[in-house]
Order: structure tokens, then C-alpha cells, then sequence
């Protein structure tokens, strides 16, 4: 599972810009993942929740904003966001559309103490 590993290097992420800010705990971790991220969210929630413990991070609520796909059609100019995972304009039908949304995982915010 590369949810551990991508825990690890949230924690390491936020144990730094707590300490580029003074802070001694973070209470709580905003991310935005997204449905193509390649990352399951339930295993990231529990992987946190393991790997937590002992961290600046030890007692942090996590919150998880998935992001659906958002495409941009360069034959007409449509930007929208996808329930299925398709890669369609659903203006013009045109496939020649690009993802602008929906493949990443992001670190949005902190709080800290």
C-alpha cells in the first residue's frame, strides 16, 4: 500500500512547516485528493490514523476533500466537471479534451497550536 508512504511524507510535511511557524502541535490537516490521484481514501484515513501517534500531528483531525475530474475541451472551449471517468466533451462529443483537475493530491491547509 503506497498510502503509508504518502502518510510518511504528509507528516514529514507538516512536522516542517510547524516548525517554520513556531508551532508545537497541528490539530488539523485539510487535503484535496483527487478520484484519479490513484489513492484510496479510506486506506490514507487509516494510515494516518496509524502513523499519527507520536507526531506533531498525534490527536489531528484529517480531512479529506476528494476532487472529481475536471476536464477543458480544446475544440470548444468547455470546462466541466465528470461524474463518470470518461474523457468526452459532453458540449460538442469532441475527445479532445484535457484533465485540469482530479489526478493530484494537495496539502490545503493547517491548523496549529
Amino acid at each position: 500500500m503506497h498510502e503509508y508512504s504518502i502518510v510518511q511524507a504528509l507528516l514529514n510535511q507538516c512536522e516542517e512547516i510547524a516548525k517554520e511557524n513556531q508551532a508545537t502541535k497541528v490539530s488539523k490537516v485539510i487535503t484535496k485528493i483527487g478520484v484519479m490521484s490513484g489513492v484510496e481514501i479510506h486506506l490514507l484515513q487509516i494510515a494516518f490514523d496509524t502513523f499519527k501517534e507520536g507526531s506533531v500531528c498525534d490527536g489531528a483531525e484529517f480531512v479529506i476533500h476528494e476532487q472529481k475530474l475536471k476536464i477543458y475541451c480544446n475544440a470548444c472551449g468547455n470546462e466541466e466537471e465528470i461524474q463518470e471517468l470518461r474523457y468526452l466533451c459532453s458540449a460538442c462529443e469532441s475527445l479532445d479534451v484535457k484533465v485540469i483537475d482530479g489526478e493530484d493530491m494537495y496539502l490545503m491547509s493547517l491548523e496549529m497550536e
